[in-house]
């Protein structure tokens, strides 16, 4: 009987919890994610009531019949009117966003009374009014402010909307077909759809009122179309923050003295970033806001001991704006901090791979293929030279620059996490450039310039890889001739230790191929393969593990599985992997850079 008693007790608690939604009403926290929900569904009731003819009450039809001939296709229309703009509505509300409140507590009562005036199910009016009423109670869980945007938005909503439009009046067309006059075309009823969302009459007919109904939900539809694609283009801009010159000399300042700790630390560097800083100012975590994640990079730069402040004002940003907070490549240690002190979780990576200069040498069997490819470059006439940038000349510093750029193989500059996106800047004079030359080569564009490796620094005495470009038409292993070349010159700057690329995976594709290994395993590994054709994952490990370098693992911390596949896209946009920019010939010219107005300010935390 005593056992009894507690598991009488934990149902009771189980029930309770289950029925707390009913009693109580949903948590505060919850809220967004409910709304939206909701949103979406009142906004597909609403289109449903303005594109149907047969959601109806008989006992309602009594009621329409008093009303004026008009109000009825009107009522169509604003049904459908509210329900495409709660849609739309629909995924800042479940981001908590300040200006979707606003904009929903405004369109569910147009679209609870056009749902009553059009006949339409009293449970959509229902569910019209219990938002309504959640949203106003829990207005202060709406209270994220808005995302850096640009006008590119603009086109994508008017290409977008238009399709959505279109496909939508073909069903508008459609839908009353003991109404409709002959058996239109396809072709008939899109030029119909066109011109009624232009607000002029098609070749299209019906019996009746439904003409009116019919023509009001296509104008409907293009003044929807058309009004959220001018507010797009018109708004005020909230631009994406930057790097101001103080923000990167404070950065240089806490690199100085903490620099050695990653290696990606100088990447912070990147003026497409932005930084949050702890209050003490010992420590920052720079990011880059890309389709609402934050994305961090690496570690945070300064001292370790002042780390939480600076996480903690990244974490208080993002819940400001409702950003979804990841980082991208941290170090174990970062890991653990940041699990630590946040509460999200971690997934190891890949592996960064780190030669220690005094370690390497072109000796011995396993670096047969390399010393072969070397000594046969350098019979072919190549020559190297590895110099800090500071230590070369204007002239060449630009022929360098231009030829790194011209060399880069893609329309889009990639990298953010590993890459520091500029070359030859005088503030990065520390930065070394290994070159490979050769002089009995026809002359190009760039003279006898044939290969470009940009190193950053990492400390006092490391450099970091950037880049890799070489002349298209030079022979194969200029990558592998300027890495041995500068791992060599290394000791007379001072230089320890060298990291090279980042290989995503490797621990899983170097134990897929070993003998013993797994089904699951071999599967994974296969599949990592395959994917090689089209990112560079299997050909970027087996780079780097011919200079024998140590493993270094590399992490991504991120907030819970359903975040993955969106972090994931994120972080390929960052990376360059996908472009979702505007076209080059609509981009806005002569605009410069501002910072972002919603930007934590010195010395605390802005209010939300």
């Amino acid at each position: 009987m005593s056992g009894g008693v507690p598991q009488r007790v934990s149902r009771i608690r189980h029930l309770s919890g289950r029925l707390r939604p009913l009693l109580l009403g949903p948590r505060p926290e919850s809220v967004p994610l409910l709304v939206g929900r909701t949103c979406a569904l009142v906004g597909l009731l609403d289109i449903a009531a303005g594109v149907f003819p047969r959601f109806r009450h008989s006992w309602m039809h009594a009621l329409a019949e008093v009303l004026p001939g008009s109000f009825g296709p009107f009522a169509a229309a604003l049904s459908l009117s509210a329900g495409v703009l709660l849609l739309l509505l629909a995924h800042g509300l479940r981001r908590g966003k300040r200006r979707a409140w606003r904009a929903a507590v405004v369109l569910l009562p147009a679209g609870a009374v056009a749902q009553f005036s059009y006949r339409h199910s009293v449970i959509g009016l229902f569910i019209s009014v219990w938002l309504l009423a959640t949203l106003v109670r829990h207005r202060d869980q709406f209270v994220a402010l808005p995302d850096p945007r640009s006008r590119w938005r603009a086109l994508a909503n008017l290409i977008l909307m238009g399709a959505g439009s279109l496909a939508l009046g073909l069903v508008i067309v459609s839908a009353h077909p003991g109404t409709l006059l002959g058996d239109p075309s396809l072709a008939d009823r899109i030029s119909h759809v066109l011109y009624g969302m232009a607000g002029f009459e098609g070749p299209v007919d019906y019996r009746g009122s439904t003409s009116w109904t019919v023509a009001f939900s296509l104008g409907a539809l293009g003044w929807i179309t058309a009004v959220t694609t001018i507010y797009l283009a018109f708004r005020p801009e909230h631009p994406a923050a930057h790097l101001t010159e103080d923000d990167e000399a404070r950065l240089r300042a806490l690199l100085a003295r903490h620099g050695g700790r990653d290696s990606l630390g100088h990447f912070a560097l990147r003026r497409d970033k932005a930084v949050v800083f702890s209050p003490s100012g010992k420590a920052a975590v720079t990011y880059r806001v890309v389709s609402g994640v934050m994305l961090a990079s690496g570690d945070p730069i300064g001292d370790v001991e002042a780390w939480p402040g600076a996480i903690e004002r990244f974490m208080d940003e993002a819940k400001a704006h409702s950003w979804t907070p990841a980082v991208m490549g941290c170090s174990e240690t970062g890991a653990e901090v940041w699990t630590r002190e946040t509460g999200l979780d971690a997934l190891e990576l890949g592996d960064e791979a780190v030669v220690d200069v005094p370690d390497f040498s072109l000796a011995g069997r396993a670096m047969r293929n390399v010393r072969q490819m070397v000594k046969r470059i350098e019979r072919a006439g190549y020559e190297t030279r590895v110099r800090r940038v500071r230590d070369l000349g204007p002239t060449e510093l630009e022929r360098v620059r231009r030829a790194a750029e011209d060399w880069r193989g893609t329309d889009t500059e990639r990298g953010f996490s590993m890459a520091l996106g500029r070359v030859g800047d005088p503030a990065d004079g520390d930065c070394l450039i290994a070159t490979a030359h050769k002089s009995d080569a026809e002359p190009g564009p760039y003279g006898d310039l044939k290969a470009v490796l940009h190193f950053v620094p990492w400390g006092t005495d490391g450099v970091s890889l950037d880049l890799m470009r070489r002349d298209r038409s030079a022979d194969p292993g200029m990558n592998e001739l300027l890495i041995v070349a500068a791992l060599q010159a290394a000791p007379r700057f001072g230089i320890a230790r060298v990291s090279l690329n980042f290989a995503m995976f490797r621990s899983a594709l170097a134990r897929g191929e070993k003998i013993g290994a797994g089904p699951v395993l071999r599967a994974w590994r296969g599949l990592l393969v395959f994917l090689s054709r089209w990112f560079q994952i299997e050909s970027l490990y087996r780079f780097n593990a011919k200079f024998q370098p140590r493993w270094e693992p590399r992490f991504v911390v991120y907030r819970a599985s359903a975040d993955l596949p969106r972090l994931g896209i994120a972080a390929m946009q960052a990376e360059g992997f996908v472009n979702l920019a505007l076209p080059r010939f609509l981009r806005r010219r002569g605009a410069a850079p501002r910072p972002c107005p919603h930007r934590v300010p010195e010395g605390g935390v802005r209010a939300a």
